[in-house]
């Protein structure tokens, strides 16, 4: 009895150490994506609901990126390329995608900046990123985009040589495929909907 006792006890704390080791894979990742939008680690920028300070007189020059992954049928870019703007200060900016396809397609976007070290001075407020976007066929749409940049990335040391921070935005036909790139894992979570933040919507054209 004592030998049976003994195996099934093996047997149960070897089912939980197999059972534990599952459910910690698949917390990996959100775990990992919180880390990254708290501390701006591997390019992701800070997300939360900080009020952008105002103008302190300094200015940065942001680009805009956009790209789209192998397999989905969009033509996706920003309306506008760079803009300088007023560290501190609230902006908005519009990325456009048009569906390509005769049949309506759905996508989903993720985002990060360079440099990396940057990340953490990138304040972003409302985006289209992670919400599934899905165009009918040859329709094109305009995505918004709410950000502010601290001014504090000009005093920081290890970011006073930074002059110009680029967004970027890649297109994805499902999370799924995001995964498999290895990109969800570095990508900010989603924060601001249209209907929590008042921002602009998404416009149809």
């Amino acid at each position: 009895m004592s030998t049976r006792r003994n195996n099934r006890i093996v047997a149960f704390s070897f089912l939980g150490v197999v059972v534990g080791m599952v459910g910690l894979s698949f917390a990996a990742i959100p775990l990992y994506q919180m880390f990254c939008a708290a501390t701006g680690f591997g390019g992701t920028p800070k997300i939360g609901a900080a009020v952008a300070p105002g103008g302190n007189g300094q200015t940065i020059r942001v680009y805009f990126n956009a790209d789209v992954n192998p397999g989905l049928p969009w033509k996706f870019g920003p309306e506008t390329r760079q803009i300088t703007l007023p560290m501190g200060e609230d902006q908005l900016a519009f990325y456009r995608a048009t569906n390509q396809a005769k049949t309506p397609v759905t996508g989903t976007a993720l985002y990060n900046v360079t440099p990396e070290k940057a990340a953490k001075y990138f304040h972003k407020t409302a985006c289209f990123c992670f919400d599934k976007q899905t165009l009918t066929a040859g329709e094109t749409m305009e995505f918004p985009v709410n950000f502010w940049i601290d001014p504090k990335i000009a005093t920081d040391p290890s970011t006073a040589d930074v002059r110009s921070i680029t967004l970027s935005y890649t297109f994805y036909r499902s999370l799924d495929d995001a995964e498999r790139t290895g990109a969800l894992a570095k990508a900010g979570p989603h924060v601001g909907s249209d209907a929590t933040t008042g921002q602009p919507p998404a416009r149809a054209n």
